[in-house]
């Protein structure tokens, strides 16, 4: 009986300790989404303030009782914005595009073909990430400079359809698929290239599918290299698009008009990232997996 109650009394100990561990887990992450979320929260709600709205609040509101479209149709008249998204469009869609072809080539040449001096040439392939970007940035702006490619979509496209990280994200993944199938595959007469887009990458796909949103997103948010190569209207991307308003829209006062175009930018990739977020999850996480 003494048993049974000890027992009971230690199951009951556990047991509050386990509600007082998740208690103190579930408001940690409470508090943390709350930081992470109110920055978010607060730009959308000053998209839609109006102006006058916006400047006569001498405490700060978390909200709007009178809530206003004009602050996303001017984001649109101020400069032009359709353009900048369109010239997004193209640069992302022709990056990722070109972006995957190099990597999978090159992960799977490192991964599954042998030839002299690979061990060597992936050692100093991984070094290159230790360079830091500006001088990265520096090399390409003098190289582009001199072909004569500022202010073209090759010229912004070029220094970002290589990414040594990704490459070794996909190289690690492929290393993982049995030796066994490749030797199968060769025993039946299947050549690399078949072996590859039959067996790698549709086992793979995860992988690839997280690589292809991570770089939509990298191309989309690209702001530094697009300004530097680019000072032509033609040619800006919706990252300077937001410049380009706050500097020759409606000036640097008009916050909820700033904050609309902000909105309008980044919605794309939230969606983008809600419906394929189980993807990415299950991409890194094979990425990072040995065995």
């Amino acid at each position: 009986m003494e048993k049974n109650l000890d027992y009971l009394k230690i199951e009951r100990n556990a047991r509050r300790k386990d509600i007082i561990t998740k208690a103190v887990l579930y408001t940690l992450l409470t508090v943390w989404a709350i930081m992470v979320l109110f920055p978010f929260y607060w730009m959308v709600m000053t998209s839609f303030k109006s102006y006058s709205a916006y400047n006569s609040e001498y405490i700060p509101q978390l909200y709007t009782a009178e809530p206003t479209m004009q602050n996303f149709a001017d984001a649109f008249s101020a400069v032009p914005l359709a353009r900048y998204f369109g010239n997004t469009l193209i640069f992302t869609l022709s990056t990722t595009a070109i972006m995957l072809i190099v990597t999978v080539l090159a992960a799977y040449a490192f991964a599954r073909l042998e030839f002299r001096g690979k061990n060597i040439t992936f050692t100093l392939f991984l070094a290159l990430m230790m360079i830091p970007n500006e001088l990265v940035i520096i090399t390409n702006y003098v190289t582009i400079t001199d072909m004569n490619l500022r202010n073209t979509f090759m010229g912004l496209i070029l220094p970002s359809v290589a990414s040594v990280f990704y490459i070794y994200l996909l190289k690690e993944n492929f290393a993982q698929i049995p030796d066994e199938l490749y030797y199968a595959a060769k025993i039946d007469g299947t050549s690399d290239l078949k072996y590859l887009f039959k067996v790698m990458i549709p086992i793979c796909k995860p992988t690839i599918v997280t690589i292809t949103i991570l770089k939509v997103i990298e191309c989309w948010n690209s702001y530094v290299w697009p300004r530097l190569i680019t000072d032509d209207q033609l040619y800006f991307l919706v990252s300077n698009g937001i410049q380009e308003i706050r500097e020759n829209g409606f000036g640097r006062e008009n916050i909820p008009a700033m904050m609309a175009a902000v909105v309008v930018i980044s919605v794309p990739l939230i969606i983008l990232f809600l419906i394929f977020r189980k993807k990415i999850m299950e991409g890194v996480s094979r990425g990072g997996t040995k065995g």
